[in-house]
């Protein structure tokens, strides 16, 4: 299949593991051009070095706070103009509205929700001006299936949801597309990290995690690959009419 994405210059946040890190290889395989961002100097040198096993793409790193005041304007003036920005840096904690203090609340929304709005306020308008482009938004199932015990997380992306498609249904006035992928559950550190915070509200024992984790699609979780396999489809040409819509990848989890 020719997606149209060689030689394109792809910026995808939260790039040095997980999803991100998955993403990265996928664009790599197409030939684009990659600018990985995350806060890490040292998780992103490895990402390249990973990447470099894929495919033999120029890879352009920088550690960057994105839930700082002006971090989004400065990964813009790092990267330049881009074909494609992949969202993806975010780290919200589980628990419910008693556990999740306003600070910690505040915190995490400044990466997740307020880190794509800016960065879209930044990467957009060149795009416009261009009349070509795409940003993939990597939100999230809470979003559409919110729950009790990740309910900042849920808001959060329940949010970017309705910003994606707010911004995509606009974008195309002038060529650009804004899509939105909402992963279930998939095999990073993160999700590890929010089932055992889960595991200790619900049954008082965060080593019980993987408890918090059963009846999946197909008997498996998601595999970071597939999520990236359809964040790259929906940046290629192949998607070239699909705009200010949100897929679940959830093997129909969300009507389980």
């Amino acid at each position: 299949m020719d997606t149209g994405l060689k030689g394109k210059k792809v910026l995808i946040t939260g790039a040095s593991k997980g999803i991100g890190l998955a993403c990265a290889k996928a664009f790599a395989a197409e030939g684009c051009e990659l600018h990985l961002a995350a806060r890490d100097a040292a998780r992103l040198e490895a990402a390249r070095a990973e990447v470099a096993k894929v495919a033999p793409v120029a890879v352009k790193l920088t550690a960057i706070d994105l839930s700082k005041p002006g971090s989004a304007a400065a990964l813009k003036a790092a990267a330049g103009a881009v074909d494609v920005l992949v969202n993806n840096a975010g780290a919200i904690p589980g628990g419910s509205i008693e556990t999740i203090d306003e600070a910690r609340w505040r915190d995490a929304w400044e990466l997740k929700l307020f880190g794509y709005i800016n960065l879209t306020r930044e990467f957009l308008p060149p795009m416009l001006a261009a009349g070509k482009g795409a940003i993939v938004n990597v939100i999230g199932l809470a979003g559409a299936k919110p729950s009790y015990d990740y309910v900042c997380g849920a808001t959060a992306n329940a949010a970017l949801i309705a910003f994606t498609k707010g911004v995509g249904a606009g974008a195309t006035n002038k060529g650009v597309r804004v899509i939105g992928v909402n992963p279930t559950a998939t095999r990073t550190d993160r999700i590890i990290t929010l089932n055992k915070a889960r595991a200790k509200t619900s049954l008082g024992d965060e080593s019980r995690w993987e408890e918090m984790m059963t009846n999946l699609p197909f008997g498996r979780i998601c595999e970071p690959e597939e999520v990236a396999d359809l964040v790259v489809y929906c940046a290629s040409a192949k998607a070239s009419y699909l705009s200010g819509t949100v897929i679940d990848i959830d093997g129909g989890q969300l009507y389980r």
